[in-house]
C-alpha cells in the first residue's frame, strides 16, 4: 500500500528537483505493446523501436509528476521531448524532474526532464503542467499487479526459422493494405520470397498508398482475382513456388483454384484449415480445426483433419500432442453424430488409422482445455484439460471457437491449410499484418519440413 501527498504550486520552488528509478520487466514491454500497438509482434524480449522508448520514458515521466511532483491533482498540457537510445527488459532506467519555471497566473509549471538508461541519456526535453492549487492526500493505493501471460508462441516459432532458405511464395491477388504490408515484412525477415500475383496496376496503387517499396520483387500480372488464384496454383504444381499465400480475395476463389481436380493441388489427403493460437490463459499453444474449409466434416474427412493438424503440430514442436475431439457432452449419445464421430475416432487411433497423437473423445470444450473442470467431472484421460488439438464437430463451431479466442481473449492466430501440395497461407481479409506474419512464420517452417522430408534417402 501506498500514500500520495501532492506538492501545491505556492510550495514548488524553482530547482526543486526528483529522481527514481524503475526496472523495465516483461509485462512492462507487453503492457507497452498494447499501448502503442508499435512493438515488434515477434520481439516480445526487448523493447528497441523508438515508440518503445517514448512510450516507456513517456509513463515513467507522467508518472512521477502526477504522483510524487507535484502529484495528484496535476494536469499535463505540454510536453517537447526529444529521444534516443535503447532499453531491454531487465536495464534500470531513471528519471528526473527539475522545476525550471512557474507562471503565477496560469498556475502553470515547466519541468526539465530526463530519463536515463546507465551512461545513455534516452530522453531530454520539457514538460508544462498546471499544478494543483490545494493539498491532496491519496492514502492506502495498491500499486496494480498487471501479469500478462503469454507463451510466446509466435516468437519462439520464428527464431526456428532462423537459419532456413526463404520459402519462394506465390502471394495471390495482394491489392489492399495488410495483404500486401504482410508479405513485405515476411521478405523482409527472410521467411519469404514473394511473388505478387494479381493485377499489376492494383497492386502498386497499394503499395503506394501504403508507402511500400516493391523494386526487386516480381508481378505476374493477371486480369482479375480468379485469374490470380488460377495463375498462383499452376506456379505450385509446376514447382516454381513453394507455398501460396490468400490476399485480398475470397477464400472461395483461391481454394476453387486449389482444389479443381485436373489443375489443382490436390492430394489423396482431405484437405483442411488449422488455426493456431496463443491465447494468453492458456499455457500451451492451441491448435483449432477445422474452421474454414470443411463445413460439415464426416468421419471419414475428421481422420484427416486430426491427421493433417497432428503432423503440423509435431512440425511446431509438440512431439505427441493430445487431441480434444470435441462435442456438447463428454459421453456417447446415439442421438449426437459428434460423440459417435469421437467415439469412433479414437478407437482409429487405437488401431493406428490415426497416428502420432493421442485422441480422447467426446470432450466438451471445458473439460478439454480446464484440469479443473474434468476432474469435477470425474474424467480421468492424458488429454482432458490439457488439449494441444481441439477437433471441432463442423465449421461453424470451429469458426466461433477460434474467433471468440481471437476477439475476446485477446489470442494471437496464424491460419494454415494443410493436406494440399503444399502449404497454404489462409488468412482472413480482416486480418492485420501481425496476423499474417504469424501465419508465414507456421508456413515457413511446414514449407521447409516438406523440403528435408523430400531431400531424406528413401527407406
Amino acid at each position: 500500500m501506498e500514500s500520495y501527498t501532492n506538492r501545491t504550486f505556492d510550495e514548488l520552488q524553482i530547482g526543486e528537483s526528483i529522481t527514481r528509478s524503475h526496472k523495465l520487466t516483461q509485462p512492462d514491454v507487453e503492457g507497452l505493446a498494447f499501448v502503442s500497438g508499435e512493438l515488434d509482434a515477434f520481439d516480445g524480449d526487448t523493447a528497441r523501436a523508438p515508440v518503445a522508448e517514448a512510450v516507456a520514458a513517456n509513463a515513467l515521466i507522467s508518472g512521477l509528476l502526477q504522483r510524487r511532483l507535484p502529484g495528484p491533482g496535476t494536469e499535463i498540457v505540454a510536453q517537447q521531448l526529444h529521444y534516443g537510445g535503447t532499453m531491454h527488459v531487465g536495464d534500470e532506467i531513471s528519471g528526473t524532474l527539475t522545476v525550471r519555471e512557474k507562471r503565477p497566473a496560469t498556475r502553470e509549471v515547466v519541468f526539465d526532464c530526463r530519463v536515463s538508461c546507465g551512461a545513455a541519456e534516452l530522453v531530454s526535453g520539457s514538460v508544462t503542467v498546471i499544478a494543483p492549487a490545494q493539498r491532496i492526500a491519496l492514502e492506502g493505493l495498491a500499486a496494480p499487479e498487471i501479469v500478462l501471460r503469454h507463451n510466446d508462441v509466435f516468437a519462439r516459432l520464428l527464431r526456428g526459422c532462423r537459419g532456413m532458405p526463404p520459402v519462394p511464395c506465390a502471394v495471390v491477388h495482394p491489392c489492399d493494405h495488410d495483404s500486401l504490408l504482410g508479405p513485405l515484412e515476411a521478405a523482409r525477415r527472410g521467411l519469404i520470397v514473394p511473388v505478387l500475383v494479381g493485377p499489376q496496376a492494383k497492386i502498386r496503387a497499394a503499395a503506394q498508398a501504403a508507402g511500400a517499396d516493391l523494386s526487386g520483387l516480381r508481378i505476374v500480372d493477371t486480369e482479375h482475382s480468379h485469374a490470380a488464384a488460377d495463375a498462383a496454383v499452376a506456379m505450385a504444381r509446376s514447382g516454381e513456388v513453394q507455398a501460396l499465400m490468400k490476399g485480398s480475395l475470397h477464400t472461395d476463389e483461391l481454394m476453387g483454384a486449389v482444389v479443381a481436380s485436373a489443375t489443382g493441388l490436390r492430394t489423396a489427403r482431405r484437405i483442411s484449415h488449422v488455426f493456431v493460437l496463443d491465447v494468453p490463459a492458456y499455457p500451451r499453444m492451441l491448435l483449432i480445426t477445422d474452421a474454414a474449409i470443411n463445413v460439415a466434416p464426416k468421419l471419414r474427412d475428421k481422420v484427416d483433419i486430426a491427421q493433417n493438424a497432428i503432423e503440423l503440430a509435431q512440425v511446431l514442436g509438440i512431439a505427441q500432442p493430445r487431441v480434444a475431439i470435441l462435442a456438447a457432452v463428454e459421453t456417447v449419445n446415439p442421438d449426437m453424430q459428434s460423440t459417435l464421430d469421437a467415439a469412433a475416432l479414437c478407437k482409429m487411433a487405437d488401431r493406428g488409422q490415426i497416428s502420432g497423437g493421442l485422441l480422447d473423445g467426446p470432450l466438451a470444450f471445458d473439460n478439454a482445455v480446464s484440469e479443473a473442470a474434468a476432474r469435477t467431472k470425474k474424467i480421468e484421460s492424458a488429454v482432458a484439460g490439457r488439449a494441444d488439438i481441439l477437433l471441432a464437430p463442423d465449421l461453424e463451431s470451429g469458426n466461433m471457437m477460434a474467433k471468440q479466442l481471437q476477439y475476446l481473449a485477446g489470442a494471437d492466430s496464424a491460419g494454415i491449410v494443410l493436406g494440399a501440395r503444399v502449404p497454404i497461407v489462409l488468412t482472413s481479409r480482416a486480418d492485420s499484418v501481425r496476423s499474417r506474419l504469424a501465419s508465414t512464420v507456421v508456413m515457413a517452417l511446414l514449407a521447409d519440413a516438406q523440403r528435408r522430408k523430400q531431400a531424406a534417402p528413401a527407406g
